[in-house]
C-alpha cells in the first residue's frame, strides 16, 4: 500500500444506508456482502481513501424523543417523502461505545471490510465523535468521571440533565453535549477534557480504533482545543486547565505505534491552522466551500496565496453528510465548475457518495433509508472525465497559483477565471475555470519548456487538442475563452 500520497482522494459512504443496496430478499446486507467489484470501481476512479460513516453502536432502543423533534421532521419530510417511524434509526453521531454495530458485521465484518480494501490499495477511514456520547451510553456507569458533571451549587437547566442515573440507581447531572453557540444536543452527554481521566479514556479509544483502520475524520475537532472547552464549560463547572493540548497527546501517542494513521478535522472558526499544530493531517476547508457557493473569487484568491504546508493538509470538498448536495447548492453548471477547482488544489479531494451521479437530496444522518434518485448521465460522464484528469502523475508535481489578465483593456471578464499550474518533471497542467454564467477571455502567462515554435495543449478534460504560438505564451500571454461554468485541463509535454 503506498503511505504517502500528497494530494490522496477520499470517499464519503453513509455506511447504514449505502448497504441497503446490497441486501437481498431474505437477508439484510452487512459489511461480509459488499462484492470486491465495488471497491474496484472506486480505485480505478482514483481514490485512495474510503471513509464508512456511522459505523459505531448506537442505543437504537432509546431513540431520543430529538430524533422525531418538529424541526428534524420537516428535514424528514423533506428528504423522504412519506417517511415512515422505522426509517428513524437515530443520530450515528450519538455513539454508545466504539464497538461495531453487530447490525453492520461486528468487528470482525469491519476487519473483512478493510482486507478487502487494502487488496485495491484503499485505506479505510472511521468517525470519532470526541465531544460526546450518547445521552444513554453504556459508559456513565462504567467511566463517570469521563463526563461533565454538574458541581454541587450550580444551576443550568439547560446544559445538565437533571434525568441521568447510572447504574446502581446514583443520581448523577451530566451535562448534555454542545457547543458554545448553540443550544445543547438533547441526545448526548459531554464529554470532559479538563479531566485527565476523560483525556486518557478517548485516547485508549483512539488507540483501539487505531487498530482496526487507517485513519479517523474526528468530528468538531475544535470543540475539545483546550481555549473553547474552557469558554464552553468555566462558567459552569470548576476547571483547570491542562497544560497541553488533548490533540497533541493523543495524535502523539496513536503515531507512535502508527505513523501512517490519519488524523482529518472537522473543522471552523478558523481554527484549521492550529489543529494542523496541533498534529492533524488534515483539516476541512469550508472557508473554500462556502466561497465558491457564494462566488467569492477575490476571496478565493487570498485563500490560495496561503501557506503551501497549510493548502496540502486542506480538505477541498462540495459536499458531505453536513451539507447540501453539490449540484442543490450551486447549481447544476456551477456545481461542475465549482468540482474541477476543488479536484485540482492541493490537498486532500473529499467526494461524497452520490456526488458524481448528480444527487439532489441531503439525507438526515437520522434517517436509515434514502428516496430513489435517477443518474443525471451529463454529471457522471463529467466526474469520469475529471477524475480521469486529476490522477494523472503531474497533479503529484508543485503547484503554483497564476493570474488571469484581460484579454484586451476594456474587457474585464477575466475576473471571473481562475487558474493555476501543476508541474512535474516532464508535464505542465493548466488548469484554468470560469466561475460564472457568462463568456469569459483573459490571457494568461506561464513558463513553458518546450524548444518548438508551437505548443500543444491537450484538453484532456475536453478531449481536445489546440496548438498555440510559445511566443505568444511567453509574451502577450496565452488567449483564452470559456463559456459560461466550462473548465480547460490542459496538458503540455516538455
Amino acid at each position: 500500500m503506498q503511505t504517502t500520497i500528497n494530494n490522496p482522494s477520499l470517499y464519503e459512504i453513509n455506511t447504514r444506508v449505502w448497504l441497503r443496496q446490497f441486501d437481498t430478499p431474505n437477508k439484510r446486507a452487512t459489511l461480509y456482502d459488499i462484492p470486491d467489484s465495488y471497491w474496484c470501481d472506486l480505485q480505478s476512479k482514483g481514490m485512495h481513501i474510503v471513509w464508512l460513516m456511522g459505523i459505531w453502536k448506537i442505543n437504537a432502543d432509546e431513540l431520543h424523543e430529538n430524533d422525531l423533534s418538529v424541526e428534524l421532521r420537516k428535514g424528514y419530510d423533506a428528504a423522504l417523502p412519506g417517511w415512515l417511524d422505522e426509517d428513524v434509526i437515530g443520530s450515528p453521531y450519538a455513539v454508545d461505545e466504539y464497538v461495531v454495530s453487530d447490525d453492520l458485521g461486528g468487528r470482525d465484518g469491519l476487519a473483512h471490510v478493510r482486507k478487502q480494501l487494502a487488496r485495491f490499495d484503499l485505506r479505510l477511514m472511521l468517525d470519532f465523535v470526541p465531544n460526546h456520547f450518547s445521552r444513554a451510553t453504556c459508559l456513565l456507569g462504567q467511566f463517570p468521571g469521563v463526563f461533565v458533571q454538574a458541581d454541587d451549587e450550580t444551576k443550568q437547566p439547560d446544559s445538565f440533565n437533571p434525568e441521568l442515573f447510572f447504574e446502581g440507581g446514583s443520581k448523577k447531572l451530566f451535562a448534555y453535549g454542545r457547543d458554545p453557540f448553540f443550544a445543547p444536543w438533547w441526545d448526548t452527554v459531554q464529554v470532559n477534557y479538563g479531566s485527565s481521566k476523560a483525556r486518557d479514556y478517548m485516547t485508549s479509544v483512539l488507540q483501539d480504533i487505531a487498530t482496526q483502520c487507517d485513519g479517523v475524520r474526528c468530528d468538531m475537532a475544535m470543540l475539545d482545543m483546550n481555549e473553547i472547552f474552557f469558554q464552553t464549560w468555566s462558567s459552569q463547572i470548576i476547571l483547570d486547565m491542562p497544560a497541553t493540548e488533548f490533540w497533541v497527546e493523543a495524535i502523539t501517542t496513536v503515531k507512535t505505534h502508527r505513523p501512517d494513521f490519519i488524523f482529518m478535522a472537522e473543522a471552523y472558526w478558523d481554527k484549521e491552522w492550529a489543529l494542523q499544530q496541533q498534529g492533524f493531517d488534515y483539516t476541512y476547508d469550508k472557508r473554500l466551500t462556502d466561497r465558491l457557493e457564494s462566488g467569492d473569487l477575490d476571496g478565493i484568491r487570498g485563500h490560495l496565496h496561503a501557506d503551501i504546508e497549510y493548502q496540502y493538509k486542506s480538505v477541498r470538498f462540495l459536499e458531505n453528510h453536513d451539507e447540501p448536495r453539490a449540484v442543490s447548492a450551486f447549481g447544476r453548471e456551477a456545481s461542475m465548475a465549482a468540482a474541477v477547482i476543488a479536484s485540482t488544489l492541493p490537498g486532500m479531494h473529499f467526494y461524497h457518495d452520490g456526488q458524481w451521479q448528480g444527487k439532489t437530496t441531503r439525507l438526515p444522518v437520522q434517517l436509515g433509508r434514502e428516496p430513489v434518485e435517477g443518474i443525471d448521465d451529463d454529471i457522471e460522464k463529467f466526474y469520469g472525465e475529471l477524475l480521469a484528469s486529476i490522477h494523472l502523475p503531474v497533479f503529484q508535481g508543485q503547484w503554483s497559483l497564476l493570474a488571469p489578465r484581460p484579454a484586451w483593456p476594456d474587457n474585464q471578464t477575466h475576473a471571473s477565471l481562475l487558474s493555476w499550474t501543476w508541474q512535474d518533471a516532464t508535464t505542465r497542467a493548466i488548469v484554468i475555470v470560469n466561475m460564472s454564467g457568462e463568456k469569459s477571455q483573459c490571457r494568461l502567462n506561464f513558463s513553458c519548456q518546450v524548444n518548438e515554435s508551437e505548443v500543444l495543449l491537450n484538453d484532456v478534460l475536453n478531449g481536445t487538442q489546440y496548438r498555440r504560438s510559445s511566443s505568444e505564451i511567453s509574451g502577450e500571454g496565452l488567449y483564452i475563452e470559456l463559456g459560461a461554468w466550462c473548465s480547460h485541463i490542459f496538458l503540455i509535454e516538455s
